[in-house]
Parts: structure tokens; sequence; C-alpha cells
């Protein structure tokens, strides 16, 4: 036992300053989490919030899975967060049964191993521009019932389109702001954002942890951002995607024949702009945007300028969305023998589902019908995270990182 001491005692002996830096060097969080386990004066200092503040910094947070509603998807071997993602998936409650009961819940958005989830409506009930909303975390199973957007805040909005006739516009889940931030427990807090619009108007609401309320953040005419001259060119643009990157929200618009431009709003100044269309042969849906590294964006999109189809990488400017700044990173081949088709991404992922180009040829019952691939910006490697069949209508929501903290006790 003596000798057991002895040989113990050089490391646990150093400061917690240096084991702080060492710990640091460590590649993933499951190797912190074994470090942890070692003795409680290094499960102190692991669990210290601002060592992990600092980790995640250096760390990417890992893909663990996707959410539908269909369940969770944990990455499967040999996919690299396979060990971790069946470890949060045997742990965690993703059927939310946390969750009060009298309502049916459907997940909208994830952050950092949190879910936002609405109300959905039941059968007769009016349409409603906003719904009930919940944040929870589904690995300690907890959640806060978000109040409902004050009714002299929702009566700003002129004839609103009710949000279940405008899939693009939902609901999402954004890191707080810059004095939120600030504060000694910013892993605890977070804020929602919901776009309501009429025909050419845009609002902004915000909903922050730190305050517990709902405000009108920000609101702009759509006739402001592009001209006079333009708007009377079109009948009514068309939202067909939504992307989160570098503090900024992009939503795609479809502006009649005249191609796409991107309504982006910033979501630490809350103020709208309007972006450059993506470069030619960009500008329908079907895209992914991710965060470069350095403030920059990154695009993927499936390209068939031939018979066989790659996918093809480009790295903008900072925050830009200039079709003369964009260059060309990398462009992946993909199997002739199936179809891919980009599904979501976040950060620095991106994911794609693929299915045979034939499906009626080499059709097994015992096989995966559809298989999903996870793309990562720094590797830009394919690897296969998922394999079995889903639903097709179901839509993907990246599930990145556990959940930094514990939220505050269950409230209704």
């Amino acid at each position: 036992m003596e000798t057991d001491k002895k040989m113990m005692s050089p490391l646990t002996d150093l400061s917690d300053h240096i084991l702080a830096e060492i710990f640091l060097l460590l590649p993933a969080a499951e190797d912190l989490a074994r470090a942890s386990a070692a003795c409680v004066s290094f499960r102190r200092l692991v669990t210290d919030r601002s060592f992990l503040r600092r980790f995640r910094r250096l760390h990417a947070p890992p893909l663990l899975g996707f959410l539908d509603r269909d369940g969770f998807h944990p990455a499967v071997p040999p996919h690299p967060s396979a060990p971790a993602a069946r470890a949060l998936s045997l742990a965690a409650d993703f059927t939310f049964s946390f969750l009060p009961s009298n309502c049916r819940w459907a997940v909208r958005d994830i952050r950092d191993g949190r879910v936002l989830l609405d109300r959905q409506l039941e059968e007769g009930e009016e349409l409603p521009v906003f719904t009930q909303l919940v944040v929870c975390d589904p690995l300690h199973r907890r959640y806060i019932l978000l109040p409902p957007v004050p009714d002299d805040l929702a009566a700003s909005v002129e004839d609103p389109v009710p949000i279940f006739l405008d899939c693009i516009c939902h609901p999402i889940l954004i890191p707080p702001s810059a004095e939120e931030a600030a504060a000694a427990a910013e892993e605890t807090k977070f804020r929602v954002i919901w776009l309501a619009r009429c025909k050419i108007k845009f609002y902004i609401f915000v909903f922050s942890s730190s305050t517990g309320h709902w405000r009108l953040a920000a609101s702009q005419s759509l006739t402001d951002l592009l001209g006079e001259s333009t708007m009377m060119t079109l009948t009514h643009p068309l939202f067909i995607g939504c992307y989160h990157a570098c503090g900024c929200i992009y939503w795609q618009l479809l502006m009649d024949d005249s191609g796409t431009e991107f309504l982006v709003l910033d979501t630490q100044r809350m103020e709208f702009s309007i972006a450059d269309h993506p470069p030619k042969g960009w500008n329908t849906g079907g895209l992914g945007i991710v965060e470069a590294g350095e403030d920059r964006l990154g695009m993927f999109r499936i390209i068939a300028e031939t018979a066989e189809a790659d996918l093809r990488y480009i790295i903008g400017g900072n925050r830009g969305l200039s079709s003369t700044q964009w260059q060309v990173e990398k462009t992946i081949s993909l199997d002739s023998e199936y179809r891919y088709s980009v599904q979501a991404s976040s950060g620095r992922y991106l994911l794609l589902d693929r299915r045979k180009a034939r499906p009626y040829e080499n059709y097994s019952l015992d096989g995966p019908q559809m298989e999903y691939f996870s793309v990562d910006v720094e590797t830009l490697q394919l690897e296969r995270l998922w394999g079995k069949p889903i639903s097709a209508t179901s839509l993907p929501h990246l599930y990145i990182n556990f959940p930094p903290s514990l939220l505050p006790s269950p409230t209704v």
C-alpha cells in the first residue's frame, strides 16, 4: 500500500494548473471522462466549468447521431463516435417521456445536446402563429417549458403566416448573447428565436433563458432589403432552406426567375441583411452550410454534371456568401451505384443519405435500404453513420455534443 502511494504521488501532487494543461491535451471527451474517474481531485478539476469551457474551445464536439420522428439513431461502428453514441442512447430518454404528457411533441432543433420541441396540434384545432415550446435535456431528463409569446408582441405581426403553413420558419435554438456568455454559468444559457412573417415583412422574436421572457428583437421589410424595383418583379418569395452557421441564420429565398438570395440574420446584433446568391448551379435547395473555421462558411452540394455525381465542397470569405469569393476546396467522388442527397448540416458536420440507384436490383429484406454518412469538414471523409431504414418523411436533426450542464429543475 505504501508503495502504491509513492507511485501515485508524482502525478497527484501536481498543481491544478499543471494538471489542467495536461488534461487539455487529451484528444477526446471520453478520455477526459476516464481521467475524471481516477480520483476525486481529478474529477473536481475536470468538472470545473471554467476548465470545461477551455476544453470545448480546443476540441470540436462529437457528432453522436441524429434525431427524427422515429427516435434517436446513434452512430454505429466503425464511426469514431460509435462508443460515445451508444452510451448516450442507453442513458438518455429520447422518447421524451419526462415531458408533460398532455401534449404531443415534435423536434424542431438541437444544439449542444439540448432539444427544442413544439406542441403538435390536436385534430380540428385552429392553425396558430405560435405554438407551445419546450427545451429539454434528454440525458438528464430536465426541461424548461417556455412561456407563450405575449399577445401584445404577437399582435405586432401584420397578417402573419401560421407556423404550420411555413415549415422553414420554425423556432431555432441559438447560443446566448455576448453579455450572457460572459456570465460565469454561460453553458446553462440559451436563446430561442422565432421568425414570423407576412408576405414581405419579417419579425424576429427572441426568448432568453436569462430573463425568462420573449421580446421583439428585429423587424424588417423585404422591400427595404431588396429594393422596390426588385420586389415589383416578384410574385411571392419562397423559403426553400434554413441554415445556422458562424453566428448567423441563413434563410434561402427562391426569387422567381431571378434565382435565389439569402436572408441573413446576425444573431448577436439582431440585424437583417441580404447576401449574394451562391455560385452558378448552386441556387436551388439541397445545400449544406457548415462552419469552415476562422469564421468562414463552407457549402456542400451534390453536383451531377455527368452520369456520375460528386460531392463538392466550397469555402467562402469571412461570413461571406458572394458568388465571386467562393473557392472549391474539394470534390469527393461518389459511388455511381447509389443516389445521394444532402439531409442536414450543423456546425462542422454534414449528413448524407444514399440508396441504390436501381432499388429493384440486389433487393434484400435483411439489408438496409438506405444508409447515412457523415462528413467532417476537418477530414472531408465520408463515414458511415447509420444503416437501417427510417421513415421516409422524417426530417433529421444532427445530435452534436453532450448537454454541457443540467438545466434548472422541470418547470411548468
